[in-house]
């Protein structure tokens, strides 16, 4: 049985690697979040692999507040860089792995194709700054990680677009999303099945190849596109209407477009990625 520690546990990220981690028998989870495990304590960490035999990372912790980071950078950066940066430490002095989980926007969304591992960053927000420090500080620190970058992070658990639209549309006469962002929804089973297939494969055959990946589910679409699918899948009648982002004031710029090239991912590790419609409809069965 491999120990698996899982910071950032009571994310969306981390309640699916739980739930999926039991069709994966020779895989233990070690579950920690805040307030008992705060990876930015680097003490805290030392004491959970004092406590246990720790096979392998999987870093979901993040300051995810895109806005609030916009004034509060200084714990953005705590939490997306120097916390990473720790677990990095640690995990390179016990030889072990660690996959970490980045964004995409650590991307300025002003390109027309999708995105590669190998195009140039330009974040424009505090948020997606710190996320590309906090890369840089993994690889820094342990040069054999996985770095993971997603987009569009959605579950049938904590705050997320797709729950929050469907919670709206049941208390407003309508509602107004923007058309003008393009990406892919990414479903949080989704990315946590290949997560766990990287792991599985890992421990099984000795599979490994460091360095930044992209995953995201497939196809692309707007965010009114993925409101109006939500509300369909759900039939409700509530209207939505398209409008510009910049009818909408916020305090972080987000990026216009997020597409990922997920084929990198594919082609080392062999994972397996659904149509963000399917998945869709997988969420909506459990939530």
């Amino acid at each position: 049985m491999r120990n698996i520690l899982i910071t950032g546990a009571k994310g969306q990220l981390g309640q699916k690697l739980s739930d999926l981690a039991v069709d994966f028998s020779s895989l233990n989870i070690i579950a920690c979040d805040l307030p008992e495990t705060d990876i930015t304590d680097k003490n805290q960490i030392e004491k959970i692999f004092n406590n246990h035999r720790i096979d392998l990372i999987v870093n979901c912790a993040a300051y995810t507040a895109v806005d609030k980071a916009e004034d509060d950078a200084e714990n953005a950066y705590k939490v997306n860089a120097f916390g990473p940066g720790f677990l990095a430490e640690i995990a390179s002095q016990n030889k072990i792995k660690l996959i970490h989980i980045s964004t995409d926007y650590v991307f300025d969304g002003s390109a027309n194709t999708p995105y590669t591992e190998t195009d140039i960053e330009n974040p424009v927000s505090v948020y997606g700054k710190s996320k590309l420090e906090g890369e840089k500080q993994v690889l820094n620190n342990a040069p054999e990680s996985v770095i993971i970058r997603t987009s569009w992070l959605y579950s049938e658990y904590g705050h997320n677009f797709a729950k929050t639209i469907l919670r709206l549309a049941t208390q407003k006469q309508s509602l107004n999303v923007v058309f003008d962002q393009v990406g892919t929804p990414t479903y949080a089973g989704s990315l946590a099945n290949a997560i766990l297939t990287i792991v599985n494969n890992y421990f099984s055959d000795n599979m490994w190849q460091s360095g930044i990946y992209h995953y995201s589910d497939l196809g692309v679409c707007s965010w009114y596109d993925f409101a109006v699918f939500l509300l369909q899948e759900n039939k409700i009648a509530t209207p939505v209407f398209a409008v510009r982002s910049s009818e909408f004031v916020t305090k972080a710029q987000r990026p216009a477009y997020s597409v990922l090239d997920k084929r990198k991912i594919v082609d080392v590790f062999g994972v397996e990625i659904p149509y963000w419609t399917n998945s869709c409809r997988l969420m909506l069965e459990k939530l």
